[in-house]
């Protein structure tokens, strides 16, 4: 494996010290959160993975070319605005083995279930090991933080209505939120 100049890079002593690198394997993560006419929600994920050099792929007789897509998983959620999930779909436009598409039929049990505390472990016991794709779980958590992030305008909003409590379990759930910190302070000082 050589390693040529377009490849040296100079992150910092503590990554790499000007220290060649060759791109090996590109993995590509695509999140995005839409909001449609009849009031819900989509959330869409694109895993793809890419491999730099040819490669040959198990129960193949011939190389792959380099650049092809050995994954291209599109995962697609439809939730209301507490994050409730109406319904769930992926395709696999690319994957190791042509078996592997069969995974794009098992996501069902998402149906009902609320995007939230405890969404990752329901989603691995549910769709883990043989019941689903690997790589459909993974895309899973990271959509649920994009969802998150594209309601945040309604919660915010809800938020500031008198009486509402849900901005007290913003507290202490990241480090900006921490109690004793000055966002939490500036705009909750009575829960300081």
């Amino acid at each position: 494996m050589g390693y040529s100049a377009p490849w040296i890079l100079s992150l910092g002593a503590a990554v790499s010290d000007n220290i060649e690198r060759k791109e090996i394997h590109h993995r590509r993560l695509d999140i995005r959160f839409f909001g449609r006419s009849d009031g819900l929600f989509e959330i869409e994920g694109r895993l793809l993975d890419r491999k730099s050099e040819p490669f040959r792929r198990l129960l193949q007789d011939h190389d792959t070319p380099a650049g092809t897509p050995l994954h291209d998983i599109l995962v697609r959620l439809l939730v209301d605005e507490s994050l409730l999930v109406h319904d769930a779909s992926a395709t696999l436009a690319a994957s190791p083995f042509m078996l592997c598409r069969g995974a794009a039929d098992t996501l069902a049990p998402l149906k009902g279930l609320r995007i939230g505390a405890g969404w990752n472990k329901r989603v691995r016991e549910l769709l883990g090991g043989a019941a689903s794709c690997t790589h459909i779980v993974e895309l899973l958590g990271p959509m649920a933080t994009t969802a998150y992030q594209g309601i945040a305008p309604q919660r915010l909003a809800r938020m500031a209505q008198p009486g509402n409590d849900e901005h007290k379990s913003r507290i202490d759930s990241c480090y900006s939120y921490g109690r004793d910190r000055e966002v939490v302070a500036r705009l909750w000082p009575h829960l300081k």
